[in-house]
């Protein structure tokens, strides 16, 4: 097994690196010994494993006990690449187990930081199965609602990748780390490295964040405080409107003021970084409630209009003005992003803790309804409320789309809004085209901006299909009832947010 590079940082450094001051309770599994030379009689693996212990002051390639990150107490497990590469062994497995246990037991998070170049050799197919001891460890944490954050660092390949890494809830990785499932040894002789790297496995939709290491702690405590276990949540307050400029429209309320975050973590938030943008506190949907003071449309014609025009808000803006902090989930897991579909966890600026899912206004692809899916199933599970921004002509046609699954991915996104146990909320700034937006929308909490339209279908489409001349586009909208008190009306929205 290859040995720690000069520049890697030690388990019990990455554990520090985390914890700082607050220290750290080292935790061990009940002594379990290994035979002579290992399960499979291996000669030389125990003159191995006491050069890797004299090496590295360690007895395994884990550690693993509970530490403060940031002011949330968690479960941390830490690899040391040094022990035999990081590798995976049956005391290993012990170790990685009980580690899963420990959080189980005192309900608490779990932070595993992950640097393996993939199960031990010299141990045949006993380690190979410590796989699946891990992913039952996991299976049993998620079903209990509580959360698993990874940290990958170099290297993170093989079936630690594919367990204890990948199989978190969320990823997040240190810049130059190699990632993937195949290690450098053993993936074909012309595959692109890049494909191998944080940074790709970032692009792939694979990995949430490449962080730098300066910045992991105020990460990890962000997306501790996000994911919890929490308890009783209540819903996520309908947001206010905001004008052309950004600002909030006349009447739309005001909140309490959150500050900014700071950073430049890829994918860690939204321009700026883990904070993005100033939240507008907990508001309530009575400021919704009490009705529009921008002039509503006349017309059908001009509610689609409106919602076109292209210096209306967007969902990055709404997404601002809302949280105090946010935390971008990234990629579909399936090796695909969507750039028009935003989505994550945030914290307010009064700390309540929102996960969302936002249209950008741009046909959603399939990769966004399967990131949305991913999002609103592990709010659900860990009881945080959602918020979702629809906002999109409708969903992507293109043969691409069509090849990627289109049909499938929005048929669970609608399963994931249906199933959620956790309260949706909805609101509508822009464009509600079709099944496309409607598979985002909380039936009976859904409201509606003053510069949005829902439809099912877009006017211009309508008419071509009913053999209507360009013409009579404006009398066909105004037939579908589309305009936000049309909405009202219908029963479809509870209020008009403006």
């Amino acid at each position: 097994m290859p040995d720690a590079g000069p520049d890697r940082a030690t388990a019990r450094k990455a554990i520090a690196l985390l914890t700082g001051a607050a220290g750290f309770t080292e935790h061990r599994p009940p002594p379990s010994p290994l035979p002579p030379d290992g399960p499979l009689g291996w000669a030389g693996y125990d003159a191995a494993r006491e050069r890797a212990s004299a090496r590295t002051g360690e007895e395994e390639s884990v550690l693993y006990g509970t530490g403060v990150v940031g002011d949330r107490a968690c479960v941390l497990l830490s690899f040391e690449f040094g022990f035999l590469g990081g590798s995976l062994g049956r005391q290993t497995g012990d170790r990685l187990a009980a580690a899963y246990e420990l959080a189980l037991a005192r309900r608490l998070p779990l932070v595993a930081l992950v640097a393996t170049g993939g199960s031990r050799m010299q141990e045949g197919m006993i380690a190979l199965t410590q796989l699946q001891r891990v992913a039952a460890a996991s299976v049993r944490l998620r079903a209990a609602g509580l959360p698993q954050i990874a940290v990958v660092r170099d290297p993170t390949t093989g079936g630690g990748w594919a367990t204890v890494g990948a199989g978190a809830d969320v990823v997040l990785a240190l810049p130059g780390a190699q990632v993937g499932f195949a290690g450098s040894r053993v993936r074909p002789p012309d595959a692109d490295p890049y494909a191998y790297s944080a940074d790709g496995q970032f692009e792939a939709g694979q990995v949430d964040a490449v962080v730098p290491a300066d910045e992991l702690t105020a990460a990890v405590t962000h997306w501790l405080r996000a994911l919890g276990p929490h308890e009783d949540l209540p819903a996520a307050p309908v947001p206010r409107a905001l004008s052309v400029a950004g600002a909030p429209a006349a009447g739309a309320g005001t909140g309490a003021g959150a500050g900014t975050g700071a950073g430049a973590a890829k994918g860690s938030g939204a321009g700026t970084g883990s904070g993005a943008g100033t939240g507008s506190g907990a508001g309530t949907p009575s400021a919704a409630d009490s009705g529009p003071a921008v002039p509503l449309p006349e017309t059908g014609r001009e509610a689609v209009a409106r919602a076109r025009d292209p210096r209306r808000p967007r969902a990055e803006a709404y997404l601002a003005d809302y949280f105090a902090v946010r935390l971008p989930l990234h990629g579909d897991r399936s090796g695909s992003t969507d750039p028009g579909l935003l989505c994550g966890f945030g914290l307010r600026g009064d700390g309540q803790p929102v996960a969302y899912v936002a249209q950008c206004g741009t046909p959603t692809r399939p990769a966004g309804y399967r990131a949305a899916a991913r999002t609103i199933r592990l709010a659900d599970r860990l009881g945080v409320p959602v918020l979702t921004l629809v906002d999109t002509p409708g969903a992507a046609n293109d043969a691409e789309a069509e090849r990627a699954g289109a049909g499938a991915a929005i048929a669970d996104t609608f399963a994931a809004v249906a199933a959620a146990r956790v309260p949706v909320t909805t609101l509508v700034i822009g464009e509600g085209g079709s099944g496309g937006a409607l598979a985002l929308a909380a039936p009976d909490n859904t409201h509606v901006t003053v510069d949005s339209y829902f439809s099912v279908i877009a006017p211009e489409l309508a008419a071509a299909i009913l053999k209507r001349p360009p013409s009579e586009t404006g009398a066909t909208a105004d037939q579908l009832r589309l305009r936000p008190q049309d909405l009202v009306d219908l029963g479809f929205a509870r209020s008009i947010v403006g």
